[in-house]
């Protein structure tokens, strides 16, 4: 029997009235971060420190990492002492690299000892490459031989490899018992590892076969064999392979949890979505600070010298390449003097091909980053932006020409800024496509030194070309 409904209501039932997009849910974040630093804020002003405790004992510890982020250091480690023991290795796991360096540094070996308690063994082999030696000495000893093996196991690998982010706390089945023994199994155990949405399939020697999803467990006949229902069409994750193709593979895949095996298959351990969406968070912070020459770990509230000196190295660089715009521009001295109109026009060149080149600049350290961009598709990438620098070229310079003609009532001052401003666009989509694929090959990263190359080459690119060109038609 098929019924109709009221058209509005299904289009309700469609698009709901309330659905948050992740801008929302970010703002949401933001502006509940915020109404919490300023309750803990004035409690710790009035010297309430029995509400300050309680304040943060309510929040999250993701949320408590978020204040202690937002205050200044004095103030952060007076919040610190408030934080419950019981929570603070939750706490250190979610702030940033130099908060966490600066809280260690507060902490007693015994703190840190009870810090560490109770984390997932993903979780504590993160946390510990940031302890004293003394401490990690400390920590390993106050395992039990089982947890101890399975921390040196993670430890084995590269942090942002998938051996790095795996969990080896993990629920494995044989492929011959039926689903009736793995319920009850299941129930004997009494609970499972968070976040597990899968079993994973083995044989006697630990090869990986397969996953047995729990919705696929719970609805599927029980007298059926675990060999006849489980999936294997999802693949072992290589332990070497890097966090960002990991987090690729489970934003293609839908994935919220994946096996991780080592190069004979055999089973490793689990990665989960909440670690691969650190991973996500962490490369997006990353790309958007390189591009300032900064670092996605710095503290923003750290002492003022140490944010200089970090700061004064970029500055110190892009200064040099402004000495060298410069020093192009003193070649035509002469022509500046005697054609003033050539001085008015000459930022609006380099401008529009700095512009350009971050274009195309932005888009190449995209596709590297994706796994879009390489050598069997590099050459079409590179014609197409010259195509499109070319064009956008042509219309912008006309635009220009006639402005600047109109302006100085001089045609030739408008070929000149024309000619130039085409010349330089396509200068800036042959370096911006350039220069990210040459440092990546150095092992340089392209969002940290591409945007400084790209400005030196616009700038003295179109000053060299609109300066020269004046020279030649003007003079």
């Amino acid at each position: 029997m098929i019924t109709r409904g009221n058209p509005a209501t299904l289009a309700r039932a469609r698009n709901p009235p309330d659905r948050k997009t992740p801008l929302d849910s970010a703002q949401e974040q933001a502006y509940a971060t915020q109404e919490h630093l300023k309750d803990v804020s004035r409690a710790l002003e009035s010297g309430a420190a029995e509400r300050v405790r309680r304040l943060l004992h309510n929040l999250h510890p993701a949320e408590v990492a978020d204040i202690l982020e937002s205050v200044p250091v004095q103030k952060r480690l007076l919040l610190w002492e408030l934080v419950d023991p019981d929570v603070r290795g939750e706490v250190l796991l979610h702030v940033n690299d130099e908060v966490r360096a600066g809280l260690i540094d507060e902490m007693e070996t015994g703190e840190l000892i009870r810090a560490t308690e109770g984390l997932d063994t993903d979780d504590l082999a993160d946390l510990l490459q940031d302890l004293p030696g003394t401490v990690i000495h400390e920590v390993i000893r106050s395992l039990d031989k089982q947890n101890r093996a399975r921390l040196e196991a993670v430890l084995s690998y590269p942090e942002d490899t998938a051996g790095g982010l795996m969990n080896v706390d993990t629920v494995t089945v044989r492929a011959d018992v039926t689903l009736d023994v793995v319920l009850r199994y299941l129930r004997l155990r009494g609970s499972i590892p968070e976040m597990t949405d899968s079993l994973f399939v083995v044989d006697r020697e630990d090869h990986y076969l397969g996953v047995l999803p729990l919705a696929r467990l719970l609805t599927s006949d029980p007298d059926l064999t675990v060999g006849e229902v489980m999936d294997t069409g999802i693949e072992g994750i290589p332990a070497e392979m890097p966090a960002q193709q990991v987090a690729r593979l489970f934003e293609d895949r839908d994935l919220v949890s994946a096996p991780v095996v080592d190069g004979e298959g055999r089973l490793l351990g689990r990665i989960t979505i909440d670690d691969v969406v650190d991973v996500i968070r962490d490369e997006a912070d990353h790309n958007m600070m390189s591009m300032a020459g900064l670092d996605e770990e710095d503290d923003i509230f750290a002492p003022v010298m140490s944010s200089t000196r970090r700061r004064a190295v970029w500055l110190g660089i892009n200064l040099l390449t402004a000495f060298l715009a410069s020093w192009v521009i003193g070649l035509f001295e002469g022509t500046l003097q005697k054609v003033v109109a050539l001085a008015v026009l000459m930022p609006i060149v380099a401008s529009m091909g700095g512009i350009a080149g971050s274009q195309t600049l932005t888009i190449v350290i995209r596709g590297l980053a994706l796994g879009q961009v390489g050598e069997s598709n590099a050459r079409w990438l590179m014609f197409k932006e010259i195509a499109v620098s070319l064009l956008n070229g042509i219309i912008w310079a006309l635009v220009v020409a006639m402005i600047a003609v109109a302006w100085f009532q001089d045609l030739r001052i408008g070929l000149v800024i024309g000619a130039a401003m085409v010349i330089n666009l396509l200068c800036a989509a042959l370096a911006g496509f350039t220069i990210p694929l040459v440092l990546n090959r150095l092992g340089i990263d392209p969002a940290l030194a591409g945007s400084v190359l790209l400005t030196t080459v616009t700038d003295v690119v179109g000053f060299l070309v609109f300066l020269g060109l004046g020279t030649w038609l003007l003079l």
